[in-house]
């Protein structure tokens, strides 16, 4: 486990590329730490057309995932930020199975999550619900959003509320 940098993890699982580039967006505007969740098992592809059905078939059964160990400790740092893509309404089995193994060891928790039009509502509150964890902040970032180049004012505003969870610890620390 390494020491972390920051006050902030982002920890994102993405199929195709999309979350992962909000995740690394959103790490920069925070100084944040940043992790992709990794399946275990290489042979397990999700690209292409049957890592697409490999997906859906995940998360419609509820496949318990096997994720590779998380190179950040999670409790060691004040926010933890966990993105997933959205399949079908509901959360990819990795973010999921990421949350289920690590969410006891979160103190703060705040959600994105980035998909082709509906199904955000269910798929934060399985990302919560598996966390054991109320978000402070959530975020859903549609295709349309990207295309109509609406996602930099949506991560904005997420990136607001979340330095506005740290601003009280700040003060504190600097004594203001």
């Amino acid at each position: 486990m390494s020491e972390p940098h920051s006050t902030i993890l982002v920890v994102y699982y993405s199929r195709t590329g999309t979350t992962r580039r909000i995740a690394e967006m959103l790490a920069a505007e925070l100084g944040a730490d940043i992790e992709p969740i990794r399946e275990q098992g290489a042979d397990l592809s999700r690209a292409g057309a049957r890592g697409y059905l490999r997906s859906l078939i995940d998360v419609l059964c509820r496949r318990r995932i096997n994720i590779m160990p998380a190179l950040h400790d999670p409790s060691r740092y004040e926010i933890v930020v966990t993105g997933s893509p959205v399949w079908a309404s509901h959360a990819s089995a990795p973010a999921l199975a990421w949350l289920a193994e690590h969410g006891e060891q979160i103190r703060h928790l705040a959600l994105f999550c980035c998909l082709g039009g509906s199904g955000a509502g269910s798929a934060l509150k399985q990302l919560a619900d598996v966390a054991h964890k109320t978000p402070f902040a959530t975020c859903a970032i549609t295709s349309h959003d990207l295309h109509k180049r609406l996602d930099g004012d949506l991560r904005q505003s997420f990136a607001r509320k979340i330095r506005h969870k740290l601003a009280p610890r700040l003060e504190a620390e600097w004594g203001v």
